[in-house]
């Protein structure tokens, strides 16, 4: 009733505020859900239709306004703000583990703080601040390091003790905390009063609002969007949003070309009390107890309270659908835990009149992290879904990213991590979502210490290799479903106490990695790298070239049987993708690339290549199976194997022949390592892939041959300062700033997406520079290790942040990489970074608050690549300096 009161109230107040409203649509009151008359009939067409009236569709639509797109329609099922965001919380958090997410939050405070301003509609916003709780140690370094984060970003945040904690809010028991992180900045507001507030906004600006109006289908035409079906009509478009919540599985699958956004709805529990005898102030910041899996705000002199439990219950796994969101059924036995938990944070609750238990559905992702982006399969198709109950803390800033993607063909950030590309095909199973969530849900409040992995879902995607490497100790990590090993346990080592050591500190694996980089520096090792994403690229006559040379930065106009290490650049330069090709013949080309790369380069070839049917390209990522041998014996274990001289003299670096090994035929050997070792990769089909490995298994004997994993291979490229694309290399990131250049070719005789930008930065300089700092005063058995993401400070200013680390066997010290920016003092603006800016100065990484003096430097060390058997200078030219 009482939420029900609130959402009539607002709905009033917004209407009053918006008489032009009036003449688009004002249903009747009521519980019904079915068709009122619609005064305005809808438009036949639009540039754009936007579905979902809550707090993603209605700030994707003020974005756009502002931006100057005027023919938008919004599109809402029921009523505006009547679906989960007239449920939300209210709570508008920055204190985000994740960079992007932590700029979305940012930017929606700001934007709520003015809004109700610029349109005349009550938001709610007060600006109350928050305290986040820390009940262990672990909890706290995990504060400490959102803190550095926030810091730097300059929004005020400092880590307190309990007495400091209490003080904040005389309410809090602090009998069991360590301590705890205050964000003053942080804010409440009403979430439907937002919602329409953006929805004022946006409808004074043009955009035209029709409410009880249900999208059944988008309709797609060679690979475009180009209208959308309604109960009331079609409206033709070129572009539709789908902001439709937790139904935007189901609309993603209603067209005959399926869009899969993968989410799934659980119930959410929160309670609402009647106001303390003496009512709680306004200004009493938001707790949240992430160790207690509860978070308490004030309301109305009461407070609302609610968590996130061990047990999540989720719903309409079979795609029911409703128009406007009921309230489920309370359920008192479920919420009890997390009210034990309230009442022993705030035991002076105890005597408090409970007003309600509100039941909301909330939509989560397989990943915790929110979905936006474009859809791989059609065109002008966007998303913003799936907040993780977040949404009102990342609407208004999630809005702004859409609407630039539309508007400009990319956002103002790299958003990567928040990419409909991210997820394939393969993550839309309901059974794989319902299992998901399930674990999603509560690991929102557990503690994720750096590489923990999801325990639901796996076992998806595995190489032919999976059960033999399994039953010789291997652990198994995922990525993009893709199971790949971590490591190695020996025989004899406590396989309970490593697979479960969580830890900020040095891991229990660090001597079982110590010892595979060993291997991959005297003898040799196996890493099966199956899960690379591989497309072959080719054509009747020069088109596959042709249309390669224009979209890859390097010249592919090589031998057949050479390897090109090259970028796949947008028009600003950046990385799109980081490759390396083989020419197979005058007229085909292998294409490996990362493995989260699968969607979103397909996605970005099928878009780019002409329509020709001359023209083929092929996912072949599950034909091959690829080892990765690794170490100087490599070189012997395959010449013994093949019968062929395998010297360097013979199989040049960076070369790729197709040979037998053992008994099968048709092994794509290439002379790579991606680690800066000597060795080979071989990419074999999958038929052959056990016969072949055994081979190499046996062979290998006699050298000291054994298996490792990803943990080792990410050891010795971080200390050789090989970038990784989606941890060190983006979107925003360009070849110059990053030491490529020499895998560029800006005069390679034809145009290349990218080239006026890189050509620009040739002359004018760059604003960042991709740095290597070794750790100097870092002890490695005691100190808090880094891992990514660290803040990094040059004469005590913030310069920029760590992208990936590691420690280096070979130094015996932590290396960093990450990018350096020259901020002017006075004005922030971005100078052009130098070599003898990076040069002179005295940097530090701040881990969890503590900094530790580093060496920068811009190129490895030259001893790591000497004393070894064959070099591989062309994958390693440019960098062989001091």
């Amino acid at each position: 009733a009482a939420g029900m009161f609130l959402r009539l109230l607002s709905d009033i107040q917004w209407r009053a505020a918006n008489p032009k409203w009036r003449g688009v649509a004002t249903p009747r009151r009521g519980t019904s859900t079915t068709a009122e008359p619609h005064p305005v009939s809808l438009p036949a067409q639009a540039q754009v239709v936007i579905c979902g009236g809550g707090i993603t569709g209605t700030s994707v639509a003020y974005h756009l306004a502002k931006m100057g797109w005027k023919d938008i329609v919004l599109l809402e099922q029921g009523r505006l703000a009547a679906g989960t965001t007239r449920f939300c919380a209210g709570i508008v958090s920055t204190a985000r583990p994740v960079s992007i997410e932590l700029k979305m939050a940012h930017y929606s405070n700001k934007l709520y703080q003015q809004l109700e301003q610029e349109t005349g509609v009550p938001t709610g916003y007060t600006k109350t601040g928050s305290i986040s709780l820390a009940q262990t140690q672990d909890r706290l370094i995990s504060l400490r390091r959102i803190a550095s984060s926030l810091n730097v970003m300059g929004i005020p945040c400092e880590i307190i003790t309990p007495k400091q904690a209490v003080q904040l809010h005389p309410l809090i028991n602090i009998h069991d905390l360590v301590g705890a992180m205050y964000v003053p900045e942080d804010a409440l507001v009403t979430s439907a009063n937002v919602s329409l507030a953006l929805a004022t906004a946006a409808s004074r600006n043009g955009v035209q609002i029709h409410e009880r109006t249900s999208v059944s289908h988008v309709t797609v035409q060679k690979g475009r969007v180009t209208g959308v079906e309604t109960d009331r009509g079609r409206i033709q478009c070129q572009y539709f949003v789908n902001c439709a919540g937790q139904w935007a599985y189901e609309l993603g699958h209603s067209g005959e070309e399926p869009v899969h956004i993968p989410l799934h709805a659980c119930e959410h529990f929160y309670l609402l009390t009647h106001p303390l005898t003496e009512p709680l102030s306004s200004s009493l910041p938001t707790v949240v107890d992430p160790d207690g899996r509860i978070y308490i705000r004030n309301w109305q002199g009461g407070i609302l309270s609610g968590g996130f439990e061990k047990n999540p219950k989720p719903l309409f796994t079979e795609g029911r659908n409703q128009l406007e969101i009921q309230n489920l059924q309370e359920d008192w036995d479920h919420f009890g835990p997390l009210l034990s938990a309230i009442l022993r944070r705030m035991p002076g609750l105890e005597a408090l009149q409970i007003m309600q238990l509100v039941n909301c559905p909330e939509s989560f992702t397989p990943d915790m992290r929110c979905i936006m982006g474009e859809s791989p399969t059609a065109r002008g198709y966007f998303v913003l879904a799936g907040m993780n109950s977040a949404g009102i803390s990342y609407g208004g800033g999630a809005g702004k990213y859409l609407a630039e993607w539309m508007v400009n063909g990319y956002p103002s950030e790299n958003v990567w991590p928040l990419d409909l590309k991210r997820f394939g095909i393969l993550q839309s199973s309901r059974t794989f979502l319902r299992h998901r969530v399930m674990e999603v849900m509560p690991l929102m409040c557990d503690l994720k210490v750096p590489r923990w992995d999801f325990q639901t879902g796996r076992q998806l995607r595995t190489s032919p290799l999976y059960d033999r490497l399994d039953a010789q100790g291997a652990r198994w990590m995922e990525k993009h479903g893709f199971e790949r090993v971590k490591y190695f346990v020996p025989p004899g080592k406590d396989l309970l106490d490593l697979g479960h050591s969580k830890t900020f500190y040095k891991p229990d694996w660090f001597d079982i990695v110590g010892a595979e980089v060993k291997c991959c520096k005297e003898a040799v090792c196996v890493i099966d790298m199956s899960s690379f994403t591989k497309f072959e690229i080719s054509s009747t006559g020069d088109q596959a070239l042709e249309s390669l040379q224009y979209l890859f930065s390097n010249d592919l106009d090589v031998p057949v049987g050479h390897v090109v290490h090259t970028g796949m650049l947008n028009e600003k330069g950046g990385y799109e993708n980081d490759c390396s090709i083989a020419r197979l013949s005058k007229r085909s080309f292998f294409m490996i690339s990362p493995t989260d790369q699968q969607v979103h380069c397909w996605a970005w070839l099928k878009n780019r290549l002409p329509d020709d049917s001359n023209l083929t390209v092929e996912d072949v990522t599950w034909k091959y199976t690829a080892l990765n041998l690794i170490g100087p014996r490599a070189v012997d274990v395959l010449s013994e194997l093949s019968y062929a001289p395998m010297t360097a003299e013979h199989f040049p670096s960076l070369f790729c022949k197709e040979m037998s090994v053992g008994y099968a035929n048709g092994i794509r050997v290439m002379s790579i390592t991606h680690t800066g070792e000597p060795g080979f990769v071989l990419y074999i089909p999958i038929e052959y892939a056990l016969h072949v490995y055994n081979e190499v298994m046996n062979m290998g004997q006699k050298y000291g041959i054994r298996n490792a994993g990803y943990y080792a291979l990410r050891s010795l490229r971080i200390e050789k300062f090989f970038a990784f694309w989606g941890q060190d290399l983006d979107a925003f990131t360009t070849p110059m700033e990053c030491g490529r250049e020499f895998q560029v070719k800006l005069e390679k005789g034809m145009e290349f997406l990218g080239q006026e930008a890189l050509l620009e930065q040739k002359q004018n300089g760059v604003y960042k520079r991709f740095t290597m700092f070794i750790l100097e005063d870092h002890d490695t058995d005691m100190d808090l290790w880094p891992w990514w993401g660290e803040p990094i400070f040059r004469n005590g200013r913030y310069v920029g942040k760590t992208t990936s680390s590691a420690y280096s066997y070979t130094l015996e010290r932590h290396v960093c990489l990450g990018f350096v920016h020259n901020f002017d003092e006075k004005t922030g603006e971005e100078l052009v970074v130098t070599t003898d800016f990076i040069n002179q100065g005295e940097y530090e990484i701040d881990i969890a608050g503590q900094r530790f003096q580093a060496k920068a430097k811009l190129y490895p060390f030259s001893s790591l690549f000497t004393q070894r058997r064959r070099k591989d200078e062309v994958e390693l030219t440019g960098y062989q300096r001091e």
